[in-house]
């Protein structure tokens, strides 16, 4: 199975104003590197080497600046998309079908921090050759996410986007794993009432055709979206740092 990458990158990060009124979330710090590093490398360590970064808004072009042809990584060609406005994570999806072309696709938020490798999961989807994989984490505010209602076989049976009374502390964080029909998927979405198309949406049409699997992952993980998770996110990559020098 040949897989392309995608890292979303875009939106206009207003719960970091004021930080992010001169530039993209993505492009703030984490610890010693800028955060769109962190899902970049993911990927590269997961054996993915065929790359999108989507963006927007005015600071679009300081990732060619900052990134290049991704040779930091040991790439050598990174693609790379705009999406004008913010319409979701699914839209900034769409965006990618040209360059995926006929393959199936890795997709990671550019906000994601891991403390461990993707690699296992990629090669599961590999051997689960069609579909799409989600990856779980148990969380203490899964009001802020896609919250995953599981069964007693451990298989979704649900998933609700920011739920006000969550069912469950499992989120659905931002790697996910697509066949090439999840451009069909989102040519047939509507938007929500926030104006977006929802990656719930995308994920709980898999869902309907049993075509949905999920797997909780192990170590840490945290977004950077908030002043919280971005200072949380900080103290997890130094103390992981520091662990690994010792």
């Amino acid at each position: 199975m040949a897989l392309k990458g995608v890292v979303l990158a875009g939106g206009m990060g207003s719960r970091l104003h004021p930080l992010t009124r001169v530039t993209n979330k993505h492009l703030l710090p984490i610890y010693d590197e800028p955060m769109v590093y962190y899902p970049i490398r993911a990927l590269v360590e997961a054996g993915v080497r065929d790359i999108m970064v989507v963006t927007g808004g005015e600071s679009a072009g300081h990732f060619l600046q900052l990134l290049g042809n991704g040779d930091a990584f040991g790439l050598e060609h990174l693609e790379y998309g705009y999406q004008k406005g913010a319409g979701g994570i699914a839209e900034a999806l769409g965006l990618t079908r040209y360059f995926v072309g006929d393959d199936d696709l890795v997709v990671i938020l550019g906000d994601n921090i891991l403390e461990n490798p993707i690699t296992g999961a990629v090669q599961r989807y590999r051997e689960q050759r069609s579909g799409a994989r989600i990856l779980l984490k148990k969380v203490h505010d899964p009001g802020r996410f896609g919250v995953a209602e599981i069964d007693a076989q451990g298989r979704v049976i649900g998933i609700e986007e920011k739920p006000k009374q969550p069912k469950t502390d499992l989120a659905v964080i931002g790697v996910y794993m697509y066949d090439n029909s999840v451009y069909s998927v989102v040519d047939g979405l509507k938007r929500s009432d926030r104006g977006e198309l929802e990656i719930t949406d995308v994920n709980n049409a898999y869902l309907r055709r049993g075509d949905l699997h999920a797997e909780e992952i192990e170590g840490w993980w945290t977004d950077a979206g908030t002043f919280e998770s971005l200072h949380l996110a900080n103290r997890l990559v130094r103390d992981l740092r520091i662990s690994r020098r010792g």
